[in-house]
């Protein structure tokens, strides 16, 4: 798929960073290769999520990569505009995201003026993700002038999926995993689907914020936008995914359902 971005799905003004997790290993699959390098219709799993980036604008990419962390960055090495962060041990998507954070410092250091840009977190598995789902995730999120907007998607097997909880108003109120999830919390149809856009800012506050004060120890990123809906800041959530994109990747069976979804897609 062309890198250039197409005039359907290019968007402005302000120029987003994305920051991709990568890093996992990925041991359900078989084999040695990181998850995100095993092949789906023609391309492997990171590329896909890559070029639906630039296909929705977004040609400053942030790879973060951790296991056969040289092997990821070698395959990807054709890409412009893409660098690299190294996660150094596996703690949790909020730490893997933080492996970025003195990239986004950089990029507002040589503009200052852009220090509310929009950041996109996503995951390196998730191919099935579709230009038009950024770019409308990133048009609400201007609109709200929000600190953090999830993109969402109602599924109708949430099953294994974080499900998004709003109060009487619709109001976003937060994320609660299913181990955690009431009888009729687990009866929510609208998951989450780690795919969101920060302001750079308060990504970078929410993260100074971050503890491991969790059952395994990790540092979650779906703590972020709780801390800033506790501080006051805007933040919601948006079913804007479609449910082809709950698809994931953590078996070869999943990997051989996603092949066969990809390569029915019209183009």
């Amino acid at each position: 798929m062309p890198e250039t971005p197409s005039r359907q799905h290019r968007i402005a003004p302000a120029p987003p960073i994305a920051v991709v997790m990568a890093a996992g290993r990925g041991t359900r699959m078989g084999g040695d290769l990181p998850k995100v390098l095993f092949e789906a219709a023609g391309k492997p799993l990171v590329r896909w999520v890559l070029d639906a980036l630039a296909a929705a604008g977004i040609t400053d990419r942030i790879v973060v990569v951790g296991y056969r962390a040289a092997l990821v960055e070698e395959t990807l090495a054709d890409l412009q505009d893409v660098s690299f962060a190294l996660q150094k041990e596996q703690r949790g998507t909020g730490d893997a995201v933080a492996a970025a954070a003195s990239l986004i410092e950089e990029r507002l250091r040589q503009d200052p003026s852009t220090a509310h840009r929009p950041v996109v977190i996503v995951c390196g598995d998730s191919p099935m993700l579709r230009p038009e789902s950024v770019t409308g995730l990133l048009r609400r999120f201007t609109e709200l002038q929000a600190a953090c907007l999830l993109g969402t998607a109602v599924t109708t097997d949430p099953t294994g999926l974080g499900r998004i909880v709003r109060d009487a108003t619709g109001a976003f109120v937060g994320i609660v995993e299913e181990k955690d999830a009431t009888p009729e919390q687990r009866g929510i149809r609208e998951v989450n689907m780690s795919t969101y856009v920060f302001e750079a800012r308060a990504l970078l506050h929410a993260l100074s914020r971050l503890n491991n004060a969790n059952s395994a120890g990790e540092y979650y990123i779906t703590d972020c936008p709780g801390m800033l809906l506790a501080e006051g800041r805007v933040v919601d959530a948006v079913a804007c995914l479609d449910q082809s994109e709950t698809l994931s990747v953590n078996t070869p069976e999943q990997l051989a359902a996603v092949a066969a979804a990809l390569a029915s897609r019209p183009t």
